[in-house]
Parts: C-alpha cells; sequence; structure tokens
C-alpha cells in the first residue's frame, strides 16, 4: 500500500502494472526513452501490498490478471484513496468495460495494439491532472495552517462574518463591544490573507466552514 511522505518534489514516476513481463519490459523502455521513472509491478496485490512512497505519477493497468482484474484494483484504490490516475491498456477490452472504467475515472482506456504516442499523450494527460491535484493539495494545507493560527474567538467571529452578519449583530451574539468585533476581523483578515470579505467567504468554503448558520 502507498506510504504517506512529503515526496512532493520527487520526480513523476509511472507504475506498470502488467502480469506480462515482455510487456512490462517494454513499457518500460518506452517510458524510460522519455526521462520517466518506472515502477513495475506483475499484478494490482503485488503494488496493492508495496511499501513505496507517495510520489507524483500515474498507474499504466492492464485490465485482465488472474482472480481480480485491473476494475476491482481500481475500486480498491479508490476505497484507500489513493489518488494516482489510471491508463488502462487491455489486448481483450470491450465497450461495456471501458465505460466503466472511464466513468470510475479512469484516464484512457487503450486497446492493444496502441500507437506509442497514444500513450504517452495518455501519461501526459495522467500526470497533468496528478500535478493538479497536488497542487490543489498543497494550497489546502497551506490554507489550513493559517486557519489554525486563529484563536478561537476568532474562528468564532470568521464564521459569523462570511454568513453575513453585520458587526453590530456579532458584538450582540457573543457579548463583546462592536470594537472588540472589528478588532477580531482585523485579525481575522490579516491571518487568512483575505483581501476582502468575498475572498473570507472563498476560503471558507474551501476549508469546509461554508454552511450558513441561522440568523
Amino acid at each position: 500500500m502507498q506510504q504517506q511522505n512529503n515526496g512532493v518534489a520527487a520526480p513523476p514516476s509511472i507504475v506498470v502494472i502488467d502480469d506480462d513481463a515482455s510487456v512490462r519490459r517494454a513499457l518500460e523502455n518506452l517510458f524510460r526513452s522519455v526521462g520517466f521513472d518506472v515502477e513495475l509491478f506483475g499484478s494490482p496485490q503485488e503494488f496493492l501490498h508495496s511499501e513505496r512512497p507517495d510520489r507524483p505519477g500515474c498507474i499504466v493497468l492492464d485490465v485482465r490478471f488472474p482472480g481480480r482484474s485491473g476494475l476491482d484494483m481500481q475500486r480498491d484504490l479508490a476505497a484507500a484513496d489513493a489518488q494516482l490516475p489510471i491508463i488502462f491498456i487491455t489486448g481483450y477490452g470491450d465497450i461495456p468495460m471501458s465505460v466503466r472504467a472511464m466513468k470510475a475515472g479512469a484516464i484512457e482506456f487503450l486497446t492493444k495494439p496502441f500507437r506509442d504516442q497514444d500513450l504517452l499523450d495518455a501519461v501526459g494527460a495522467a500526470l497533468e491532472k496528478d500535478r493538479t491535484r497536488r497542487a490543489g493539495e498543497l494550497r489546502l494545507a497551506e490554507l489550513r495552517g493559517r486557519f489554525t493560527t486563529l484563536t478561537a474567538r476568532e474562528r468564532q467571529v470568521m464564521a459569523m462574518v462570511v454568513t453575513g452578519r453585520l458587526n453590530k449583530q456579532i458584538a450582540g451574539e457573543l457579548g463583546v463591544s462592536e470594537m472588540t468585533v472589528k478588532m477580531h476581523r482585523r485579525q481575522v483578515m490579516r491571518k487568512m490573507q483575505a483581501t476582502g470579505l468575498a475572498q473570507l467567504v472563498r476560503l471558507a468554503d474551501q476549508l469546509g466552514l461554508g454552511s450558513p448558520l441561522t440568523s
């Protein structure tokens, strides 16, 4: 199973999972020829039980294996919240299988024989999706870090501000002076690095704090 670490800055790695050793070697040669790191696995189970770091990349996965299929593994990865994008390759694909894979989030479903460039294009799209996801996770982590700097009172004020309450209303509900509310509000804006109310509302929404309070 994948281990979490801070390897966001690591170079991307293409994970190849195929029970045919000759296919694994061919794909390894292709990916290394264009400068990618490659990790090879003979089965979904081998990958799922591996002690590998969480690093940028994607999975190139055969659809059919003895026992459990690549589609089964796609479900297992989703259940484990492992989010590497998946590109399916198969010599035995059919339309229903392709539809299932794509609906479950696969980047591409390529039927052998396919052109090397088609696979490389799919890998490029998968890596871009993974980069976008990781960048979003970094931004969210940084935003959560800002939120943790707020005091308990500042969090209360922020929760009320983003629902549209006026300083006077907030002061009444909290039993403090309007001047105190203004001071807390300034601190919230500074610590959250928000330039205005609209931006603060967006940040609160990203943090999952957007459920309105009743008036």
